[in-house]
């Protein structure tokens, strides 16, 4: 059971929504409703993403290598 939300939109745009909504076979509150979920949906698509993101930042990648040879040994004078 959801609960209720009250939008404010200019009167075009109601229009608009009705006239979007009687396309898509739906009402207005079934449009916002998706489309905020979809938009809360991306939201935490994206939070996740980004948490990863960061922490394989923190961990670092591993590039192959190994220690560095000393500066002496590389510039022999």
């Amino acid at each position: 059971m959801g609960r209720n939300l009250t939008v404010h939109l200019d009167d075009e745009t109601i229009t608009k929504a009705k006239i979007l909504a009687a396309r898509r076979s739906t009402s207005v509150s079934k449009l916002v409703a998706a489309e905020v979920s979809r938009l809360v949906d991306e939201d935490d698509t994206y939070r996740l993403a980004e948490a990863k993101a960061l922490a394989h930042l923190d961990h670092g990648f591993p590039l192959g290598g190994g220690p560095l040879p000393a500066r002496d040994s590389l510039h022999e004078r």
